[in-house]
């Protein structure tokens, strides 16, 4: 019977083996696939494994809560706002359809939240009473040379009046005096009254330097017949007597080429406890990609941007006072691409690394430097390797930021360039003569990578793409971590997710970090298919959170002034050997100026620490913190949120 059995076992294996073999002759790549599949799926789940190289999951939001995420922001709440505005899709715009979620990763909620504006492409930063405050947007979608119907362009409008200024409201008609074409304006102008100029000398009156205004005009009819070529000045309709006489417009070339995005001056500051916009002094200046940064003294600086003609901003910066809720000019003017990526200095001046996001001339404010911004004083720094790749660069403070070392990340040519960069490069702004070295090398070129401070004073990396907007199917699927006490960077686990323009990360109050969104251009590698923007949400948990439990830490109080210590509960003080406060995050564009990791003086008993917070309010920027403990393993605790008033 045994003898029987065993013949019987042997000859099912053997049909079975035959009818695998046979199937595998038939469907081989399937079958590889399918079993390289699982064993990858078993691999980077091994315990192992995990502790090594961390892991990545996928959250998938109900369809009604899916959204085309350009702007987040970790907000004190511990909730993240992701905010779409029209979402880079002008059905949505034309509908005046904008969305902002709130979403609570611990509680896996989300919610809508009403949107007053178009903030796609708007800048952001955290204030110090725990606001978001955002400002400027879109206005008008790009056309591109052959959508354009009307003949469109700008209309330099001139008041010679130096008694009052002049409002002409939209569709208010322009009339050239030569060519006798006849131009309507999109939006209201206010025209500042003329300056009367007198000599130095003598006190003579000289001349009435006239006030100007900018405004987009366009034809009142379709067709090239309504094009300019030529320079002419326009009669303004509808004003009678002296301003008739003192007001006119002067024009360039207005025609049917393409038409770029165009911004908006609103400005609203983001309530996270109210979850609600609040409306505040809009801009001076309308901007689309503008940088928002804190400056020494805490009002706000916006940079750059497109303007509501489409224009680069001509150096006409800002600053937000966030206790009059009013924008002032800043003294002097200087110009920088889109989205720079400009931060404070522990002397009070602004860092700019060089990169941006993307608009502007290739030979206007590219170069990295020092910049005060109250004497426009600039001091180039040197040694930057590929300096004409730094387009869609990422720009990160390595930790602990009192190092004042800042890290530049790959980036790319100039406009829809194909070149990009590996390089990594290092500046240590402490030095007494700074200057750029590299750091280690990316395996692929690598435009809008993603990189998030961690707690335990690494930099995580991921993500972006060779080519412009992952062109040509050049979506990069690795991540690294870069060691900012070694110098190394170590390949982790791959992310599953491509992401590219329009991505960002952002870390968590669990020491988790979070990625959203990714815009390609197309959807497969001949370019021949249009891209579907990535709506979903990816978290990476790093290996320090595989290892050993996180260090507990609780208690302590709410708000800690600069120069003064708070003592907080933990079960776990033994082994506790660094405390950081970082800010939260607000990311677009690449552009990520507010995350900064600030280390704390650190004091233990057998169950309590005390930490204390720098002086520097330069440093130590006023508003709210995460405080992360990190044992002598590299594992954090879960953050204990912090104001610094």
């Amino acid at each position: 019977m045994t003898d029987r059995a065993g013949r019987r076992r042997a000859r099912r294996l053997a049909i079975g083996t035959a009818v695998v073999l046979a199937l595998a002759g038939m469907n081989g790549p399937w079958v590889y696939r399918f079993s390289t599949e699982k064993y990858h799926d078993y691999k980077i789940n091994r315990p192992e494994y995990k502790a090594e190289n961390g892991k990545w999951e996928v959250v998938n939001f109900p369809e009604e809560y899916r959204q085309n995420t350009i702007h987040a922001a970790l907000l004190h709440t511990g909730k993240v706002l992701l905010v779409a505005g029209s979402g880079n899709n002008a059905d949505n715009f034309d509908a005046k359809k904008f969305d902002t979620r709130v979403w609570d990763p611990v509680k896996g909620t989300i919610k809508k939240i009403p949107t007053p504006a178009d903030l796609f492409c708007t800048g952001h930063t955290q204030l110090a009473n725990g606001n978001l405050l955002i400002a400027g947007g879109t206005k008008r979608y790009e056309k591109l040379k052959g959508d354009v119907t009307k003949a469109g362009g700008l209309m330099v409008v001139h008041n010679e009046n130096p008694d009052k200024p002049i409002t002409l409201p939209a569709g208010t008609k322009f009339t050239g005096k030569e060519n006798g074409k006849t131009f309507v304006s999109k939006d209201p102008v206010v025209v500042e009254r003329a300056t009367k100029v007198f000599d130095k000398a003598t006190g003579a009156f000289l001349r009435n330097e006239p006030g100007l205004g900018r405004i987009y005009v366009e034809a009142q009819k379709k067709g090239a017949k309504y094009e300019t070529g030529t320079q002419d000045n326009y009669r303004v309709q509808g004003l009678a007597g002296a301003d008739s006489r003192n007001t006119y417009g002067i024009a360039e070339k207005i025609a049917l080429d393409k038409k770029d995005f165009q911004g908006i001056r609103d400005a609203y500051e983001f309530d996270p406890v109210a979850e609600k916009y609040i409306k505040v002094d809009p801009m001076n200046e309308a901007r689309w990609y503008p940088t928002l940064t804190t400056m020494s003294d805490g009002r706000i600086l916006s940079l750059s941007g497109l303007d509501e003609i489409g224009q680069l901003v001509p150096g006409k910066n800002e600053v937000y006072d966030p206790k009059t809720k009013k924008w002032t000019y800043t003294t002097h003017t200087r110009q920088f691409p889109t989205y720079p990526a400009i931060s404070l200095m522990q002397n009070g001046e602004m860092f700019y690394s060089g990169a941006n996001a993307g608009y502007g001339p290739d030979d206007v404010g590219r170069d990295p430097g020092v910049w005060d911004v109250a004497t426009n004083k600039f001091t180039k720094l040197k040694g930057l390797s590929d300096p004409n790749m730094l387009e869609t660069a990422g720009t990160v403070l390595l930790p602990p930021a009192q190092d004042e070392k800042y890290m530049v990340i790959g980036g790319g040519g100039v406009g829809e360039s194909r070149l990009s960069s590996k390089k990594t490069r290092v500046i240590d702004l402490l030095a007494d003569d700074p200057e750029f070295t590299d750091g280690p090398s990316l395996e692929k070129g690598t435009r809008y990578p993603q990189y998030s401070i961690l707690p335990d004073d690494t930099v995580m990396i991921s993500g972006g793409s060779e080519d412009y907007r992952g062109r040509g199917d050049s979506n990069i699927l690795q991540a690294r971590m870069y060691d900012a006490k070694t110098g190394r960077m170590n390949r982790v686990a791959d992310p599953l997710v491509g992401r590219n323009y329009h991505s960002g990360s952002i870390l968590l109050p669990d020491g988790r970090v979070m990625f959203f969104g990714s815009d390609s251009l197309y959807a497969d590698k001949a370019n021949t298919k249009p891209g579907k923007f990535e709506q979903r949400i990816e978290i990476y948990t790093p290996p320090y959170l595989y290892r050993d439990a996180q260090p507990s830490l609780s208690g302590g109080p709410q708000t800690i002034a600069r120069g003064a210590s708070g003592t907080f509960t933990s079960q776990h003080t033994s082994t506790i050997t660094s405390a950081r406060l970082i800010r939260p995050s607000a990311s677009t564009h690449v552009t990520d100026v507010d995350q900064r990791s600030i280390a704390l003086d650190l004091k233990k008993t057998k169950d309590s620490i005390t930490v204390t917070v720098p002086k520097n309010r330069n440093l130590v920027e006023s508003g709210w913190y995460m405080l992360f403990v990190t044992d002598d393993q590299g594992t954090p605790s879960k953050a204990q949120w912090v104001k610094v008033p």
